[in-house]
């Protein structure tokens, strides 16, 4: 190409430049923010010691974290407590993407009910996120935004934060802790 051809194609390009976000970002008003999803329903039931030991399965299993101290991790629980799926990410909202993306891909939606645990704290839009995965109770090992415990709320989830081993608060539930 002549010189002047190319600067003419380079000054054609165009970039876009994209982001991971929890997805509020460019939302003008909170009332825009929610999709449609049913509310939770069943007779899922978690026990209260279950709940209590799931951080430490889930600090057992982050292999990655091992090595660089630095990813959160999102993990699904079956009722028993048994770790069905632990996912690692720079973001805690990309760890949950890849947990609700793996039964995507196994054809598994609307998920088991189960438990969704998360390394960091609990935000609307992961409430969200496990809402239309079909997750009756999510878990954080750090507060949940005063959002977060609205929506579970009205979707009828079980929101539970700062679990620790030996200590949680329950932000929200509807019988599904038991014991």
């Amino acid at each position: 190409l002549a010189k002047h051809d190319a600067r003419q194609l380079r000054n054609a390009q165009r970039e876009i430049y994209m982001s991971s976000s929890c997805g509020l970002c460019g939302k003008q008003s909170l009332d825009r923010i929610e999709t449609q999803a049913p509310p939770i329903d069943g007779n899922f039931t978690v026990g209260r010691e279950v709940l209590l030991g799931l951080t430490d399965t889930m600090r057992q299993e982050q292999a990655t974290f091992d090595r660089t101290g630095g990813l959160h991790a999102a993990a699904q629980f079956g009722h028993d407590g048994r770790l069905r799926t632990l996912r690692e990410d720079v973001g805690r909202h990309n760890a949950v993407d890849k947990v609700i993306g793996q039964a995507v891909l196994a054809g598994q939606m609307p998920m088991d009910p189960g438990v969704l645990l998360i390394s960091g704290r609990s935000s609307f839009e992961i409430m969200q996120k496990a809402a239309m995965a079909g997750i009756a109770v999510v878990c954080a090992v750090s507060a949940p935004s005063s959002l977060a415990v609205d929506f579970a709320k009205r979707m009828n989830m079980t929101l539970v934060g700062f679990l620790r081993p030996g200590r949680m608060n329950v932000y929200h539930d509807d019988g599904r802790i038991v014991g």
